[in-house]
């Protein structure tokens, strides 16, 4: 999760030709750790052509620390090409674009944290289609998944960018240890563990979090997302946010009694917070530290969770804290998980902003935003060994393993009025008692009409 007609100019025939060799030029060959940033070296950019002067203007959700990791990533590229990227992030990203794009002061490249609001700007004619060398560039670092959630009605518009990967179950590996727990292989040993630790009685086997001011609700339609995914397969996975299937759908019910059987039973939470209903007054970011005293046993977060521990903590099999996925419910079909990520759109097309764009679907790019910390990414030029962490690099090997079944977010890809609205309130009055049917029927209620 993260919260969410101008004609198209054509290029010239020599101009497309020229950015089709600055992308085969630095599209995913240089797998061992991409461009040094900083240095003096420019070879692996001239193919993306001169522009001294011209500016780029970037608008995102990305602020803070990742911000300046962001900007540090492309500095070579600035200095290679003589672009200016002119580098804007907010938190209100989400409602600002769809206010700029209309009153035409739009920037001229867009991060956007959800495919469903990128699919907006492109249905409402503000977004450029992407070049067909940036299409031909993630046709071959990316599968196919990812190309599909850059395209609107047939029409490719956003290469992807980082990614994130959801569904991992956080512990301590001293505290597994030293009671003899097992990591489960499936949902229902997930399950008979939870109900082991809760019978013994040391602590509670999860602790939860669901409270991120407005947002508040995004980790539990996470969890569902986890369960339908595991539980009915990817085709129903993709009839659910597709609305090809209503909300309401058994299969949809079904994995939200399974989650709950989890979360709101008061055997198994709220471990170091209090009862069910503290799950939403706990933030997403602190809900896991009980499980470095030993208050509860498991935390159910993404990737990103790796930040959220306190300094000096060591995520690692044999550190503090290390974590295992989420488990399929039939072992034998294998691994499905789900994930995030951003996608990188253009409201213009000029030569400044094509070359541009070509970078960031770069496995050069990659490689140099991943080295520096904090991050993954799917592109499949990108070198594992380029991560800081352990949990990265086994992330990142996840993501690029052709065995792995991914699906985006299931909440970031449905219309907004579902996905950042009703799904997460309908989560919230979940967990406060309303019954499973009730809250689905709601959520359904919501979906747009066409």
């Amino acid at each position: 999760m993260k919260f969410r007609t101008k004609p198209t100019m054509m290029l010239p025939l020599a101009a497309v030709g020229a950015l089709a060799l600055a992308v085969s030029g630095c599209s995913g060959d240089t797998t061992s750790s991409g461009s040094s940033a900083g240095s003096d070296d420019c070879s692996a950019y001239s193919s993306y052509g001169k522009h001294d002067g011209k500016t780029v203007s970037v608008y995102s959700t990305i602020v803070d620390v990742e911000a300046t990791n962001l900007e540090e990533s492309w500095s070579q590229f600035e200095k290679c090409t003589g672009i200016t990227i002119k580098y804007e992030g907010s938190k209100e990203f989400e409602t600002q674009i769809g206010v700029r794009a209309k009153a035409g002061t739009a920037p001229d490249v867009a991060i956007f944290p959800q495919p469903g609001l990128m699919a907006d700007q492109a249905k409402a004619g503000y977004l450029k289609p992407a070049p067909q060398a940036v299409s031909d560039l993630v046709d071959k670092n990316w599968s196919a998944d990812w190309k599909k959630y850059g395209t609107v009605d047939g029409t490719f518009y956003t290469a992807p960018m980082l990614a994130n990967v959801k569904g991992y179950v956080w512990y301590s590996p001293k505290t597994f240890k030293d009671n003899g727990w097992e990591i489960p292989k499936t949902w229902d040993d997930m399950v008979s563990l939870t109900k082991k630790i809760a019978d013994e009685g040391k602590m509670k086997p999860w602790c939860v979090g669901f409270e991120s001011g407005e947002a508040t609700g995004w980790p539990g339609t996470d969890w569902v997302e986890d369960a339908v995914l595991r539980e009915s397969g990817p085709e129903v996975y993709d009839q659910w946010v597709s609305h090809e299937i209503p909300f309401n759908d058994p299969k949809i019910v079904s994995a939200f009694d399974k989650v709950g059987s989890i979360i709101l039973d008061p055997k198994n939470v709220n471990g170091g917070f209090g009862d069910v209903r503290s799950i939403l007054t706990t933030g997403f970011a602190q809900a896991g530290q009980p499980v470095l005293d030993g208050t509860c046993a498991m935390h159910h977060q993404a990737n990103f969770q790796a930040s959220n521990w306190p300094e000096g903590t060591k995520v690692a099999e044999d550190g503090d804290v290390w974590a295992f996925m989420a488990p399929p419910m039939d072992e034998s079909k294998g691994q499905a998980i789900t994930g995030g990520g951003e996608m990188v759109g253009a409201y213009k097309d000029t030569e400044e902003v094509k070359s541009f764009l070509a970078y960031m679907a770069s496995a050069d790019f990659a490689n140099n935003r991943v080295k520096l910390g904090g991050v993954i990414s799917a592109n499949k030029g990108l070198d594992a060994n380029n991560a800081q962490t352990a949990l990265d690099k086994a992330s990142i090997k996840l993501l690029q393993d052709p065995k792995t079944v991914f699906r985006f977010d299931a909440s970031d890809l449905m219309p907004g009025a579902v996905g950042s609205n009703s799904f997460w309130k309908g989560i919230v009055s979940w967990v406060n008692g309303t019954p499973t049917s009730k809250v689905v029927d709601q959520i359904e209620s919501s979906w747009p009409k066409k």
